[in-house]
């Protein structure tokens, strides 16, 4: 593999932050749904997040 540069770090950081969010958000809201449709929504969106944050971190 070819080196990584450091915009490329910068880059996959803020990605990777930004999943880790969207993931810690979308299980916290499936929690307190009422609805199964939008829970299940939710926590979709949450291994979504959490499965694309496992991805790139494979770049690190």
């Amino acid at each position: 593999m070819s080196d990584i540069s450091i915009l490329d770090l910068q880059n996959l950081r803020h990605l990777i932050g930004g999943y880790s969010t969207s993931h810690c958000k979308m299980t916290e809201y499936a929690s307190q749904a009422q609805d199964p449709e939008v829970k299940k929504l939710f926590q979709h969106a949450a291994d979504s997040a959490m499965k694309n944050k496992q991805e790139l971190m494979k770049f690190l």
